[in-house]
């Protein structure tokens, strides 16, 4: 059975979730980056980060991340769906969709309106209600689509 666990909760797979959230997002030089980030948000009274992963079959089989800030560009909109991930072995069982809705929960609870983020797929978040809001600027220069939610269903 799928659980969504936010990472704070449960200590005993953090080693873990910081390698699989730096081996699908991360590259050789930045494992460092993920741990501080991971280790940071499972120790601050605040709302945002917060790192989650869904656990079954004993292991972690796909993760998510409520971030303040995911494009340095966009500073005005907040908090971001990050670091979304389901392991391949376990993808086409609809545990992508129930991990967004998940983040849509969290971020009502937490008294936000809306969920952004920001992602090169085409047709992916649009099957679940997302919309694509408007485009920001990376570092690089390259135009981003920026995707956008409301938490409160029905609206």
């Amino acid at each position: 059975m799928l659980k969504i666990m936010e990472l704070e909760e449960t200590s005993n797979f953090f080693y873990e979730s910081v390698k699989v959230f730096w081996e699908q997002w991360g590259n050789r030089e930045n494992y460092k980056f993920y741990y501080d980030c991971i280790f940071h948000s499972c120790r601050t009274e605040e709302d945002l980060p917060r790192f989650y992963i869904a656990l079954e079959d004993g292991g972690i089989v796909g993760t998510y991340a409520l971030l303040r800030n995911d494009l340095n560009s966009r500073q005005d909109l907040f908090p971001w769906l990050a670091c979304l991930y389901v392991d391949s072995d376990y993808r086409g069982r609809g545990i992508g969709s129930k991990l967004l809705e998940h983040g849509l929960q969290k971020t009502q609870i937490k008294g936000y309106k809306n969920l952004y983020l920001s992602t090169d797929l085409e047709g992916y978040y649009e099957k679940y209600g997302w919309i694509h809001a408007t485009e920001a600027i990376g570092l690089s220069g390259d135009s981003i689509k920026v995707y956008q939610k409301s938490s409160h269903p029905n609206s």
